[in-house]
Formats: C-alpha cells, sequence, structure tokens
C-alpha cells in the first residue's frame, strides 16, 4: 500500500521517512506551500456551520467572513459543512468569525479541535514567568539580559516591583523548561504562571445527575490552575475546557476531576470525529422526519385528485359543500398549508436569511415556486367560492415540490456522510487507549495504568504488547520487536526496532514487548497529519469548481428572469390567440396556463448538482485514494491527473498486498487433498 503523492513520488523501500515533508504546510485555495512570514502569528480555525444547502451558500459565507476586519483567508466547504479560517488574532476573535456566519444567515459553531490545526513552529508564544529572588534593577538588567540570549526568545521583559517576567518565545526553538532553568541557573528562583497557548477540548462526563453534581464539578474546576475558561452543559453531561497547556495537561485536568470527585465523576475525550459523525447523523434524522411527515399529508393530496375522482362513493362525499367550499378542496387546503408552512418552513427561513444579506440560493427557487403555486390556489378557491366559476386549482403541485426537493436533501445528506468516510477509516488506525508506565518518586517504574490514547503527553513512557499498536509517535527505550509500518510507508517487510529506533502511532508492534517514550502526540502524530491533509484536500477547489461557484452566484437571479420571461411569453401567446384553447383546460386561461410554465421553469432549475458535483467528486477521490494509501493534495492535482500517461512505482521492483495468501496446494504423498486441508484446518483453529 504504497503512499504517493499526486505532485510527487514517494521513496523507495530503504529511504527513510522525512519527518514532516509529505505533509508540509498547505494551502487550502492555493495547493501547498510554505508558511509565510505574514501569516507567522497567524491564528487558524475550522468553524462548522449549518444550513448551506448550494454553492451561493458557500459563497455568501466566505465574502461575509472576507468583509470581516482581520480575517486574512477563509475556504468554504459544502460537503464538510465547514469553514477553514485564517485571521489575525490581534484584529478578530473566534466570536467575530461566529458573528460573521450568523450575520450572513447561518449557524456557526468554533471546532474544539481546531485550535490544532496550526503548527506550533508558526506560533510566537507569550510566557508570563513568576521570578523570586530579584532585589534591584542590577538584578533585572541581569534577568534580561540572559532571557535575550536564549535561542528562539524574541522579547523579554522583566518587572521588580510585581517579580514578574514576560517572554515572548518560539516553542519550536525552546520550551518553558528550558526557560525557567535558565533563569535558575541565574541564580534566581522561577516558574512559569501561564501562557498565551491555549486549547479547546470537549470532555464528556459521567456521574452528573443533579445540580449538586454540577456544583461539585464547578468547585474543582475553579480549583485547576492554567484553566482558562469551562462551561458545563447539564443536558448533554458535557464540559467545554479552555486551558493552557503550558501550564496544566489534559490527563491531569481529567486525573483531577476524578481524584476530587472521590471517583464519582469520570471525563472522557470526545472525539471530533466522532461528534461531526454524530452531528452527521442528526442532520440526517431531522431531514428523514421532515421527508416522511411530507410524504404523509402529499399522498391523501395526490389521492383526492388524481384517485378519489374515479370512486362513485368517496367522489361523492368529496363534492359535498362545507359552506361556500368543496370538501375535498377544503382538505387538499388544510392538508398542503401544514407541508407548505410547517414541514417547508425550513425553506422560507433560510430563503429570508438569503435574500436578507443580499443572496440567493436554491431555497428562494422552492419558495418562489411552492409559495406561487399555493397563493394561487388559494385565490382560485377563494374566487370560486364566491362568484360560482371554478378555476383549476393546484395544490398538489406545491406539496409534491416541497416533498421531491426533501428527498433530495436526504439523499445530498446521505452522500455527505459517506463522503467522510475515508477520515474515519483513517482516525480508527490508531488505537483508542494506551498503557502508560507509573513511576514512584524515585524514578522507577511502579505500574501500569490504561489511559484515553487522546491523554498521551510528550516525555510518557508508554508499554506497547504484542499484536497492539503503536499509541503515539516516539523513541523505542526498552526492548526489541518488529513493527508493520507498511499503513505509513507502504514496505509490507515488518520493520526491525530495537532502543533507540523511532516508531509512528498507529503502526502495529508484532513480536516482543515495546517501552516507548512519546515524542509527539494529538496533532504533532504522522497519523494526524496525514488526516489533516486529506481533510485540506477535501475542503480545496479545482479551477472547474470556482467557475461552478461563479455560474452558481449569478444562477438564481437568471432562473427567475427566464421564469418571468416564460410567463409572459406564454401569457402574451395566449392573450394573441397564438395557439389552440384546447392546449389548455376548459376551465383554466391563459394566465393559469403561464403561470404553471413559469412554475416549472423555477423548480426544475436547481443549482444543487453545480454546486456539488465537483466537491463531491474531490472528496470521493481524495478519501478512496487515503484508503489505498494515495495522498492528493487536493481537487487541481485531480483535475490535472487526466493527462497522467505513465505512473513510475519505485518500489524496488514490486508491489504487494503486505500479506501473504495460498496460491496452490500440492500432496506428495497418497493423502487425499480435502483430508490435508482438514488437518491444516484444524491445527489453525487453536
Amino acid at each position: 500500500m504504497a503512499h504517493l503523492q499526486l505532485t510527487a513520488l514517494a521513496g523507495g523501500a530503504g529511504d527513510e521517512m522525512e519527518e514532516v515533508a509529505l505533509l508540509g504546510s498547505y494551502d487550502v485555495e492555493a495547493g501547498p506551500v510554505a508558511a509565510s512570514d505574514e501569516e507567522a502569528g497567524m491564528r487558524r480555525v475550522q468553524v462548522r456551520v449549518a444550513g448551506m444547502t448550494c454553492s451561493a451558500c458557500t459563497g455568501a459565507v466566505e465574502a461575509a467572513l472576507s468583509a470581516r476586519r482581520g480575517v486574512r483567508r477563509a475556504a468554504v466547504s459544502l460537503l464538510q459543512n465547514r469553514a477553514h479560517v485564517v485571521f489575525d488574532p490581534a484584529l478578530a476573535k473566534d466570536e467575530d468569525i461566529v458573528e460573521a456566519i450568523e450575520d450572513a444567515g447561518f449557524e456557526a459553531e468554533i471546532l474544539p479541535d481546531s485550535t490544532v490545526s496550526q503548527p506550533k513552529s508558526q506560533k510566537t508564544l507569550s510566557g508570563q514567568f513568576r521570578i523570586g529572588g530579584m532585589t534591584c534593577a542590577a538584578c533585572v538588567n541581569s534577568v534580561e539580559g540572559i532571557l535575550k540570549k536564549l535561542p528562539g526568545v524574541k522579547r523579554a521583559v522583566v518587572a521588580l516591583a510585581t517579580s514578574l517576567g514576560e517572554v515572548e518565545y518560539d516553542p519550536s526553538a525552546i520550551s518553558k523548561d528550558e526557560i525557567v532553568q535558565a533563569i535558575e541557573d541565574a541564580g534566581f528562583d522561577a516558574a512559569l504562571l501561564q501562557s498565551s497557548e491555549q486549547d479547546k477540548v470537549l470532555l464528556s462526563v459521567t456521574g452528573l445527575h443533579t445540580e449538586g453534581d454540577v456544583d461539585v464539578l464547578h468547585d474543582i474546576l475553579k480549583k485547576i490552575e492554567g484553566l482558562r475558561q469551562f462551561g458545563v452543559n447539564f443536558g448533554n453531561s458535557e464540559i467545554e475546557i479552555v486551558f493552557d497547556p503550558e501550564v496544566v495537561g489534559l490527563r491531569q485536568i481529567v486525573d483531577t476531576i476524578e481524584m476530587e470527585s472521590n471517583d464519582r465523576l469520570k471525563a472522557h475525550v470526545q472525539n471530533p470525529y466522532l461528534q461531526a459523525a454524530s452531528n452527521d447523523a442528526q442532520e440526517a434524522s431531522k431531514t428523514l422526519h421532515l421527508l416522511l411527515s411530507s410524504l404523509l399529508l402529499s399522498i391523501p393530496v395526490f389521492f383526492i385528485r388524481m384517485v378519489c375522482p374515479h370512486i362513485p362513493l368517496i367522489s361523492s362525499f368529496l363534492v359535498m359543500h362545507f359552506g361556500p367550499f368543496c370538501i375535498g378542496d377544503l382538505l387538499k387546503w388544510i392538508l398542503v398549508s401544514m407541508i407548505q408552512f410547517v414541514v417547508g418552513k425550513r425553506f422560507y427561513i433560510a430563503a429570508y436569511r438569503a435574500l436578507r444579506h443580499g443572496s440567493t440560493n436554491m431555497d428562494v427557487l422552492v419558495v418562489i415556486g411552492t409559495t406561487a403555486s399555493y397563493v394561487y390556489s388559494v385565490c382560485a378557491l377563494l374566487y370560486g367560492a364566491f362568484t360560482g366559476f371554478h378555476p383549476p386549482i393546484y395544490f398538489e403541485t406545491s406539496a409534491m415540490i416541497i416533498t421531491f426537493v426533501l428527498f433530495g436533501k436526504y439523499l445530498e445528506v446521505l452522500a455527505k456522510g459517506k463522503t467522510s468516510d475515508a477520515i474515519k477509516k483513517l482516525v480508527e488506525l490508531a488505537p483508542a487507549t494506551a498503557l502508560l508506565l507509573l513511576k514512584d518518586k524515585e524514578g522507577k517504574y511502579s505500574g501500569e495504568k490504561e489511559i484515553d490514547a487522546s491523554l498521551v503527553q510528550p516525555g510518557d513512557t508508554l508499554k506497547v504488547l504484542p499484536g497492539s499498536k503503536v499509541p503515539a509517535d516516539g523513541v523505542v527505550i526498552w526492548g526489541t520487536s518488529h513493527v508493520n509500518e507498511s499503513m505509513v510507508t507502504g514496505e509490507s517487510v515488518p520493520i526491525s526496532k530495537e532502543v533507540s529506533s523511532p516508531v509512528i502511532g498507529g503502526t502495529m508492534n508484532l513480536h516482543g514487548v515495546l517501552h516507548i517514550q512519546a515524542t509527539k502526540v494529538g496533532s504533532g502524530t504522522v497519523l494526524s497529519q496525514i488526516i489533516s491533509l486529506v481533510e485540506t484536500a477535501q475542503m480545496s477547489k479545482a479551477p472547474i469548481q470556482k467557475f461552478a461557484d461563479y455560474v452558481a452566484s449569478i444562477f438564481v437571479p437568471i432562473v427567475i428572469t427566464l421564469s418571468l420571461l416564460t410567463f409572459l411569453a406564454w401569457f402574451l401567446c395566449g392573450w394573441l390567440g397564438a395557439y389552440p384553447n384546447s392546449w389548455s383546460a376548459e376551465s383554466s386561461n391563459c394566465f393559469v396556463f403561464s403561470l404553471m410554465f413559469s412554475i416549472s421553469v423555477v423548480v426544475i432549475a436547481c443549482p444543487c448538482a453545480l454546486g456539488l458535483a465537483t466537491p463531491t467528486a474531490v472528496m470521493v477521490a481524495t478519501g478512496v485514494g487515503a484508503n489505498h494509501g494515495v495522498l492528493v493534495k487536493g481537487g487541481d492535482a485531480l483535475e490535472r491527473a487526466q493527462n497522467v500517461k505513465y505512473v513510475i512505482f519505485d518500489k524496488t521492483g514490486t508491489l504487494t498486498q503486505g500479506k501473504a495468501t495460498v496460491t496452490t496446494a500440492k500432496i506428495f504423498s497418497g493423502m487425499d487433498l480435502g483430508d490435508f486441508l482438514t488437518l491444516v484446518a484444524s491445527a489453525e483453529v487453536g
């Protein structure tokens, strides 16, 4: 399973992996780029956007974000319901990004895992240190001078009165512990109070049954140093926390909650990908509920119109009058009103939001088409009730349009869910738990504890049993074994591992027990970077899609214009007698005849296919590629791939499946082949 890029071929079997060369910084719009100096201090977030239905919606969201002060770049994915935003944290905040999207008429939520999407090497942290032992200005100058000489330190300011020092530093060049050590080496006491770094995580908590439990949890969280803010959702038993990883570790927070509550409360890190899958499932369930409701109400309308007139007993009942109205017409009016304004309420809300901000989308077309049919039918019904002349009514038209559109929406939601399967499969490559080796005060191993793999911290010593997966990137510090790294390198031959050998998270340990020291966790692991690359590629736009987005942005106004022209053309033709009267119904007129053509133009002209076709193709292609070990860097690479004539594999002359299979069985004695295979199967059972 060879990992390839369509922009470069992977190395041969003997090549050592470059640390992150394969997964370098990636620009959502332009493809792979080096991080520019202009974006060194930028913040990157991913936002879940609800309510988008077509590419006109994504254009509206991108326009709203781009217009916001401080936003450097914004890319919106319709299929993933996500926006990837790069902005200057000095000019804008997370709340401003959410507000911009909500002002455009959509619901927005910053994803908890989005703060780790930016490599630390591109950040400059600001740390506040308590410095003890300073007595005069000379001490201050001494500490400042030492700090400014440290590699990676950009700025250092020390205050004697408050015994505090503020240091701006590059965490990829120097750590907080090294800064503390440098101050202590100069003869002063030092400790980190807080840094500008922060992570946002969603924890699910078991044991939250009463308001008293919530109060206990509040008291515990308030005492944890480094915890910036938290919010408790009692209904979902979840807490969203923002913490400073330079001061407190996630595992320490989880352990503190369990210890302080005497094991009554237990916290678990929620996997953001499983949460996204849950959101997809909820959206699919909600859409299915609306579809079934519309279908159950539309079927009686259809029967009253098409079937019941041919059944004498029912027909005679339906033509009976209830006041000035026929019972059949009254029933259709009631049923269709429920479909139009209860089931179809979502279309009106979405269309209002779009029009309020000067944009148009598919919902506008649906609302115009169905409302025109409904309003005409109501007017015709009232006109017939008070004049005795009964023009035809078309209630079933609006009912069936809404039902068919909801059916299309449901299929669309299912398609969206399936396109993210590749990401889920990549996430499942990483183990859910890890065996942490515990140390006593003397530094000796005193036991082991099974923990959530997401709680592994750099420097932890982990035990990897034979047949289990490596929980994080690290280095072997004890033991020898062979590890199957084919998921990353494509090389089927197991790699020998001994002390000081590097290991990759998600790979399979085959034979011996290994003790490894974690060096990279979370977003820093190779597997996480592969997942990030696939996600980024799925959000990228192929050149042809940009053209489709432009067409979609002017599509709705053009359709409405064509619909009006269609109405005027047929109405004028009817008024001038250009077509025979037999073309229209006996009780109809040229106005109704023209209106039906006009509604048809609006209804069949749906820009969904235009906006969904290319991103669906990109997502499916990158997903299938990821499953087979091929990393595709975006839609532009896929679009150019049609011109590829030759693919050269540098894999020492062989391409394998990575596992042996039996091709032929031969017996060189008198034993029957079937009996021999029975014995082999018996031996294999154990």
